[in-house]
């Protein structure tokens, strides 16, 4: 909280404050709603009178967040700027300013960020979002207002603004089969490509030969093979996955204004197990992949994809933004504000207790955090060396129904999510117990 918030400017220093004490109190409690996160009825209503301030807005909340995003995208030399959109139901609630969302009787509203992790996958943030609710449709069946698909485009200039504010990292827009957008793809070319793009693609697009496009790709011999693990997910048990890849450049719209050279990629799963479907992906891209290590690098950060997944996994279900009773659309959008920084952190504490699993567990946790967890799983704190951050993450998770057998491998979002929450109210009650 501190150092994501320093630079916070609401114009008042009693709204700045307010917005430290709330993302903490979030933090400390991601699973419960705001009432039981905050301190007492004082502490409530201040929450819900900030909440409800029309001079605070999303943005500004967001802004010192992404601020320290892009510090930390500083560092690498490059970072997956992955976008997607999620819709959050608020069906049954009365919200004033929700839209429709599949069908007119749903009610609810979107969130579109753009979540910034590296190759090796660790979340530095997020920086940049919309949110919005759609218009009903008219009369006539057509929605008013702006087009859906212009948010992927407008995400991509957003990603080319900042590759100009990092100039020491390459940074690359990542996205799902709704980013495969012709003009998209031009817009970037325009702009010089100040970031690369990496998108599924969802188009079998006609060549000015007649072939189609996946079927040029496909022509030929594989470039050779990539093996890896899928993880659980959607019930699906965790598997290994080997696929035969292609690769072939292409001009997109040729002949034509805005004609665009791409890179196709295809990975193609061979001997999936039976009665399950074969895993395959479509890429375009505008990197050049002359070479197979540049093909997997490519199906490598495409993978990565997911990590937005698991974002919005924690958002909604760890979070619980969806349960939220406030009146209005705009105090959600307050809300979600704290709570995407929330979940970012909690993501971020899961990926650097795998990978970084030495690092010392007080650049994360406070001593009293830390004493909570050896105290409520009953197990002997070590006196003479510092706890790692691995040690004390899946003490954490065990909290928050991780068993922690062999065959388990390391502790997932959910448990982690769970067992914070008890691990602060620990270490609130040792702080109490001091000042008796």
């Amino acid at each position: 909280m501190a150092e994501e918030f320093a630079e916070i400017d609401l114009g008042d220093v009693r709204l700045n404050k307010r917005a430290r004490v709330m993302v903490e109190a979030f933090a400390a409690k991601p699973t419960a709603n705001i009432p039981m996160a905050c301190d007492g009825w004082t502490d409530m209503t201040a929450a819900y009178r900030f909440l409800d301030n029309d001079e605070v807005t999303w943005e500004g909340i967001m802004a010192p967040h992404w601020a320290r995003t892009e510090l930390r995208m500083a560092a690498h030399p490059v970072v997956l700027c992955l976008q997607d959109t999620s819709e959050l139901d608020f069906n049954g609630q009365k919200v004033r300013g929700l839209g429709p969302l599949n069908y007119e009787a749903r009610r609810g509203m979107y969130v579109h960020p753009t979540y910034a992790v590296t190759p090796q996958r660790e979340p530095l943030g997020v920086c940049d979002a919309w949110m919005w609710a759609r218009e009903a449709q008219g009369a006539d069946g057509v929605r008013p207002g702006q087009k859906e698909s212009t948010r992927w485009i407008e995400g991509y200039e957003r990603v080319a603004e900042m590759a100009a504010r990092v100039p020491s990292s390459r940074l690359v827009y990542v996205a799902d089969r709704e980013g495969d957008i012709l003009a998209l793809m031009q817009r970037a070319k325009a702009l010089g490509t100040p970031a690369d793009w990496l998108v599924r693609a969802k188009h079998n697009r006609c060549l000015p030969d007649g072939e189609k496009l996946w079927d040029r790709t496909c022509t030929g011999e594989p470039l050779g093979q990539i093996v890896f693990t899928m993880p659980s997910r959607h019930g699906i048990k965790e598997r290994k996955v080997r696929q035969e890849l292609w690769a072939t450049s292409v001009e997109l719209n040729a002949g034509k204004p805005g004609a665009v050279t791409v890179t196709c990629i295809i990975a193609r799963e061979i001997d999936a197990p039976k009665g399950t479907k074969p895993v395959e992906w479509r890429l375009l891209t505008n990197r050049a992949a002359p070479s197979l290590e540049d093909v997997i690098e490519l199906i490598d950060w495409y993978r990565a994809r997911w990590d937005i997944e698991m974002f919005f996994n924690v958002l909604k279900n760890g979070c619980r933004v969806e349960s939220m009773q406030l009146g209005t659309i705009e105090g959600i959008q307050r809300a979600l504000a704290l709570y995407m920084i929330v979940s970012w952190r909690i993501a971020h504490l899961m990926r650097l207790g795998r990978t970084c699993p030495e690092l010392d567990a007080n650049l994360f946790f406070s001593p009293d955090e830390i004493h909570g967890a050896y105290l409520l799983t009953n197990t002997k704190q070590p006196q003479e060396r510092v706890p790692t951050l691995n040690e004390v993450l899946r003490l954490v998770a065990r909290l928050g129904g991780f068993i922690g057998r062999k065959s388990d491998g390391e502790p997932g979002l959910k448990t982690i999510w769970l067992g914070l929450q008890e691990v602060r109210v620990s270490a609130a009650t040792l702080a109490a117990l001091r000042e008796q």
